[in-house]
C-alpha cells in the first residue's frame, strides 16, 4: 500500500502523530476558562498557548512564540534536561504556570520569562531574562517565581515594569534551589522543586546538593573538540543527592522543614493546597516504607500523618497525598483482594478489583481518580463521601482528565478513532470540545486483543491488512516493563506495529508480569528479578497465540524494543535463542548497576546487599554463552538516562566472545530519537535488518 513507504516519514515528522493535539490543560477554579497548549498543524512542533472561554467566547490564541521572539535561540542546558525527563518531544511553549482562577500565566522561552493575561484581551510581556526555568504564578495571581542559575527569583505582577529579586540561592554550582533532582524527575514523577503557599505569601523550596553524587561524562565523538558533559548520575548503590526543604518568605527568611532524612532521604511529593497543611511524602532508600508528614511552616516541625510499608516496595501513585474536607486521601494496596484502592483517612473508598492508577483531582467535594477494572482500559471515576465509586467514562480505551470546581477536561483515546478527543464538562454535562489539529495516519491499526496462556497475558496480534501468504514471520514488539502498559484499547498504540505488519509480519505485543494495571502482586512479580518473569511471559504469549493462529511461523521469530523493551529484546536472543532468531535492542539497559538508584534499587535492592539480583538481571554474563543470532544494538550517544556505556559494554563482551552483532550509534541523540531524519530512517533500517535476518 502507498502509505507503507510514506509512513516512516510522516510518523517522524508528526512525532508519532502527536503534534497538533491539545495538551497541558489547566482549569480555572472559578469555572470561567480553560488554558491549554497546541501547535497549529500536525507537522508543526511549536506549541502555542490558548484559552477556551467557557461563557461562549470560544478558543483564542494567547501567546505565539513566533510573535514573541524573532529568533528563539538555544534552550538553556537545564531546560533541555527538564524536557528530557518529561519526554517532551515538541518545542515552543511546552509548559506554563497559572494562578488559581486562571487569569494570568507564565512560561519560559529560550531562557526568557513571559507573562500572559488570560482573562482580558491578549497581552504578553517579558518579565526576566537569563536562563529562566519553570516559572509559576502564585495562586492569587500577584507574583511569579522562577529558577535561574540554581536560585529562586520572584517578581510582582502589578502594572508597570516588573522588578525581580533573588529569593533564595547559594554561590555553589553543586547546590540548586527550586529544581527537582535527577531521580525525582526521572523516576518519582516529581518534576518541580518549589511550591507556592495557598495565600501566595511564601514558598516551600527544595534544596538539592549533588556534591556526593558520582559524575558520568557524556562525550560527542562526532565533535571531538566539544567538552564532555559532566552529569551527576546516582547509579545503583552509589550516593544520591541530598535533598532538603525550606519555607522561604518573600523577604528571604527561611525555616527548614525537619524530618528523619537519614531514614527517609527521598522527597517524593510536596502538597500545599487549601484545606490541608504543608504536606510531604517521604520514602526510605530501599522504598519499603513511606511517611506522610504534616509540616508547620512557621517552626519547621513535622507530624506523621500516615505510614505505609511493603516488603517489596511501596508504589508511588501520582496525585497522592491529597486532602478532602480536612481528610487525608491516599492509596493503599489491599492484599485481601490484590487491589490498589483509594483511601480517605485510611479507610478504603473504592471497591475491590478497581486498580487505582492516579488521583486526578479533589473537586466539588469529591475525588476524581483514574483506574482500571480491565488492564487494557483506563477509566475515570468519581468518589464522593459516603457514595459508591461512579464510573464517568464508558467507551473502552484510555481516558484522562484535568479538573477544578465543576469543570473537567476529559481526553479520550480508543480503538474506534484516530488520535484523541477532548471535551469540557461542567457538572458532568458536555459543554464544549477542544479541537485536535493532528494528522490522520493512513495506516489503520487493527489489533486483535487477546488473553494469552494460563496467565491470560493481555496481548495484541496485528496482521497484514490485505491478502498474505502464510505462515508469516513473527515480530514481537513489547515494552514489557514496569510503569507502562502497551496493550490497551487505543488505536495509536499500534501504529508502528501495524506498519511492520503491512510489510509482511505477524506482530505480537504482550504485557507480562511487572506491567501496571493488574494489581500489586502482578507488579511485584519482578521483585529481585527483572529478567526471568518478563521474558518467560513473552515466550508464553508467543506460543499461546501461535497455537490458535497457525499463520504464525515459529521458525522465524524476531523481537524489537526500546529502553526496557530494548533490554527485553536483547535478553530474548541471549537467553532463549531457540525461540528468538533475531533482535533489535534500542537503548537497552544491559547492566542494572549502571542505572539510577531509585529505579534499580526498587526492583533489585542495593547491589552490595543483593548482588545475585543484579547478576540475574544483567545481560553481560550471557554474552559469551549465546549462539549466533542476528542482534542490532541501537543507542543515542547523548542519552543521559540509559547511557551508551550499556550498549558498548555488551558489544565489547560479544566481540571478545567472537559473537557477530551490529551496533548503530546515534550521534547527538538522547533517549528520545525525535530528530526527523533519525526517526524516519530508524524504521527503514529496522525493517531491512528484520527482512535479512528472517528471510522475509
Amino acid at each position: 500500500m502507498a502509505e507503507a513507504g510514506a509512513f516512516p516519514r510522516r510518523h517522524a515528522r508528526t512525532r508519532g502523530f502527536t503534534l497538533g493535539r491539545p495538551r497541558g490543560f489547566a482549569v480555572g477554579a472559578d469555572g470561567a476558562r480553560v488554558a491549554f497548549l497546541r501547535s497549529t498543524a500536525g507537522d508543526d512542533p511549536v506549541n502555542r498557548l490558548w484559552v477556551l472561554d467557557l461563557a461562549g467566547g470560544g478558543e483564542r490564541l494567547v501567546a505565539d512564540p513566533a510573535a514573541l521572539l524573532a529568533d528563539p535561540g538555544e534552550q538553556p542546558a537545564a531546560e533541555l534536561a527538564r524536557r528530557e525527563r518529561a519526554r517532551e518531544r515538541a518545542g515552543g511553549i511546552v509548559a506554563f504556570g497559572a494562578d488559581r482562577d486562571l487569569t494570568v500565566a507564565a512560561f519560559a522561552l529560550a531562557g526568557r520569562l513571559f507573562v500572559a493575561d488570560l482573562a482580558g484581551p491578549p497581552a504578553v510581556r517579558e518579565v526576566a531574562t537569563g536562563g529562566v526555568l519553570d516559572p509559576r504564578v502564585d495562586p492569587t495571581g500577584r507574583r511569579v517565581a522562577w529558577v535561574a542559575d540554581g536560585a529562586v527569583h520572584v517578581a510582582a505582577l502589578a502594572a508597570g515594569p516588573a522588578t525581580s529579586s533573588l529569593l533564595v540561592g547559594e554561590d555553589d554550582p553543586e547546590v540548586t534551589w527550586g529544581l527537582a533532582e535527577f531521580v525525582a524527575a526521572e523516576e518519582m514523577g516529581r518534576s518541580r522543586g518549589f511550591w507556592w503557599a495557598p495565600d501566595g505569601e511564601r514558598l516551600a523550596v527544595a534544596r538539592v546538593d549533588t556534591r556526593a553524587v558520582q559524575r558520568f561524562h557524556l562525550t560527542d565523538p562526532a565533535d571531538p573538540a566539544a567538552e564532555p558533559v559532566r552529569l551527576p548520575y546516582p547509579a545503583a548503590g552509589t550516593a544520591n543527592a541530598e535533598v532538603r526543604l525550606a519555607v522561604v518568605g518573600l523577604d528571604g527568611g527561611r525555616v527548614e522543614i525537619g524530618w528523619d532524612r537519614a531514614a527517609f532521604p527521598y522527597l517524593a511529593a510536596v502538597v500545599w493546597e487549601p484545606g490541608g497543611p504543608l504536606t510531604l511524602l517521604v520514602q526510605a532508600r530501599d522504598q519499603t516504607e513511606t511517611r506522610v508528614l504534616g509540616a508547620d511552616p512557621d517552626s519547621g516541625a513535622t507530624t506523621e500523618l500516615a505510614a505505609q510499608r511493603d516488603p517489596a516496595w511501596v508504589e508511588l501513585v501520582p496525585g497522592v497525598p491529597a486532602w478532602l474536607d480536612g481528610r487525608l486521601v491516599m492509596t493503599a494496596d489491599d492484599p485481601a483482594c490484590d487491589t490498589r484502592r483509594l483511601t480517605v483517612d485510611g479507610a478504603p473508598v473504592t471497591p475491590p478489583g478497581l486498580e487505582i492508577s492516579e488521583l486526578v483531582a479533589v473537586t466539588g467535594g469529591a475525588v476524581l481518580v483514574a483506574g482500571s477494572e480491565e488492564p487494557t482500559e483506563l477509566h475515570l471515576w468519581r468518589v464522593g463521601p459516603g457514595d459508591p465509586a461512579e464510573r464517568l467514562t464508558s467507551e473502552p480505551g484510555h481516558h484522562s482528565a484535568v479538573a477544578a470546581g465543576e469543570v473537567a477536561v476529559l481526553t479520550s483515546a480508543t480503538l474506534d478513532r484516530d488520535g484523541t478527543s477532548t471535551t469540557v464538562h461542567r457538572a458532568g454535562r458536555p459543554l464544549a470540545a477542544i479541537g485536535s489539529l493532528a494528522e490522520t495516519p493512513a495506516v489503520r491499526p487493527r489489533p486483535l486483543l487477546l488473553r494469552a496462556g494460563r496467565r491470560e497475558l493481555r496481548t495484541a496480534l496485528l496482521l497484514p491488512g490485505g491478502p498474505f501468504q502464510a505462515p508469516l514471520p513473527v515480530l514481537l514488539d513489547p515494552y514489557g516493563g514496569p510503569h507502562h502498559r502497551q496493550v490497551m484499547a487505543v488505536r495509536d498504540r499500534f501504529l508502528a506495529a501495524q506498519w511492520f505488519a503491512e510489510q509482511g509480519f505477524a506482530v505480537l505485543v504482550a504485557d507480562g508480569r511487572g506491567t501496571p494495571g493488574r494489581g500489586p502482586a502482578w507488579e511485584r512479580a519482578v521483585h529481585r528479578d527483572l529478567a526471568g518473569p518478563a521474558l518467560d511471559d513473552q515466550v508464553e504469549a508467543l506460543h499461546a497465540v501461535a497455537a490458535q493462529h497457525p499463520e504464525l511461523d515459529l521458525g522465524r521469530v524476531a523481537i524489537r524494543g526500546w529502553s526496557f523493551g530494548g533490554y527485553l529484546a536483547a535478553l530474548a536472543v541471549l537467553r532463549r535463542p531457540e525461540v528468538f532468531h533475531a533482535a533489535i535492542a534500542g537503548a537497552p539497559v544491559t547492566d542494572w548497576r549502571l542505572y539510577d538508584t531509585h529505579y534499580a534499587e526498587r526492583y533489585l535492592g542495593h547491589p552490595d546487599r543483593d548482588p545475585d539480583a543484579y547478576r540475574r538481571s544483567s545481560l553481560l554474563a550471557d554474552a559469551p554463552r549465546t549462539p549466533e543470532r542476528p542482534l542490532l544494538l541501537v543507542h543515542g550517544l547523548a542519552d543521559d538516562n540509559v547511557v551508551a556505556a550499556h550498549t558498548l559494554r555488551l558489544s565489547g563482551l560479544l566481540l571478545a566472545a567472537g559473537r557477530p552483532h551490529n551496533v548503530l550509534p546515534l550521534s547527538g541523540v538522547t533517549h528520545m530519537a525525535v530528530q526527523e531524519a533519525v526517526a524516519e530512517n530508524l524504521l527503514h533500517l529496522q525493517l531491512r535488518f528484520l527482512q535479512d535476518a528472517l528471510g522475509a
